[in-house]
């Protein structure tokens, strides 16, 4: 019989690689989407376009973190043997603009979701989406499981919480939870507002004459940047595992903004000097100067390492862009690569 999968925030970038690669194993997958006026989600239309993949096993619910009772019903209904919870609203810079929100779907979610599981009264293994933006104020270089947290924004305050929570129902019910720390892991699916996406298709645009300049906040930050859909891998592995844990997702690498910029405006042929300025409005009220972790647990646990490096991740995604653009223009359907 199939395994069952119940993921939250099913139509973000995560979520869309997850449900191929479940699909792939031969789960049946489920998945709550929020009701909208409309039924575009362009990163799950580019999973219903394979036709390669057993699209009748793939279920969405309508349903919401904030709404702990449909929570409760949909979890009784689908009677998952795993749970991945991706849900959040996950972009830094608007916590700050809206951090009461974003810390009830973040964290006060995450709690409904655990809830909603031990209401029902079944045992399924669960994956909490932990974020390395929660070590903030670095403490330790590389970050570990064990680097302690400093927090400098709502987003990463609300995941230090829902990081917490899993560990307190793994250790008080013995649920099988595992939280994932992964770092900023980026593709083609990446949201247009979160700064290696708005840099590799501002290049892909400027080569193409659709725009002229690029704003950007702090080029200094410097980040840990590895390909969504190598690391939904590691999030299965830590479910097959026998005791649930907590594992740093990684590169083990650092680079700058400047960098990603330097390799983006190069695959087109640009020097981004050319084009790109800074705008204070960009600026976090408290930054985040530098993340790197170190994904030894997680390759000798799990087994899993990352094979897409910084380079060929960005040039994978100026690449995607151009072609996304190009498709554009010549009126071909379009599918978020």
């Amino acid at each position: 019989m199939a395994k069952r999968a119940f993921i939250t925030g099913i139509t973000g970038q995560d979520g869309s690689y997850l449900v191929e690669l479940l699909l792939e194993k031969g789960y049946e997958v489920h998945g709550i989407v929020r009701r909208q006026s409309s039924t575009i989600r362009p990163r799950l239309d580019a999973v219903m376009s394979r036709k390669d993949l057993p699209l009748d096993k793939l279920h969405l619910h309508y349903g919401d973190l904030g709404d702990g009772g449909g929570l409760v019903r949909l979890v009784g209904k689908v009677q998952p043997d795993e749970v991945y919870n991706l849900a959040a609203q996950s972009h830094v810079r608007v916590s700050f603009d809206a951090p009461e929100y974003t810390v009830d779907v973040v964290a006060t979610g995450a709690m409904r979701l655990l809830e909603a599981i031990r209401d029902v009264g079944i045992q399924p293994r669960y994956y909490q989406a932990s974020s390395s933006e929660m070590y903030g104020l670095v403490q330790q270089i590389p970050q570990t499981e064990t680097t302690p947290f400093h927090p400098r924004s709502p987003y990463a305050c609300a995941k230090v919480f829902a990081h917490w929570a899993t560990v307190n129902y793994r250790e008080s019910y013995g649920m099988h939870g595992s939280n994932g720390i992964l770092f900023n892991h980026e593709s083609p699916r990446r949201g247009e507002t979160f700064v290696t996406r708005k840099i590799t298709l501002a290049a892909a645009r400027i080569k193409l004459g659709q725009q002229k300049r690029l704003a950007l906040g702090n080029l200094e930050a410097r980040r840990d940047w590895g390909y969504a859909k190598e690391y939904v891998e590691a999030m299965w592995r830590m479910l097959q595992q026998a005791e649930g844990d907590d594992y740093v997702v990684a590169t083990g690498e650092t680079h700058s903004i400047r960098e990603c910029l330097d390799v983006a405006f190069g695959a087109v042929g640009l020097n981004w000097h050319d084009h790109v300025d800074v705008d204070p409005k960009y600026y976090r009220p408290a930054e985040v100067d530098l993340l790197i972790g170190d994904p030894g647990k997680a390759k000798k646990k799990l087994g899993w390492e990352p094979a897409t490096k910084f380079r060929g991740l960005i040039e994978l995604m100026v690449e995607a862009d151009e072609r996304l653009l190009r498709d554009q223009l010549s009126g071909k359907p379009i599918w978020s690569y």
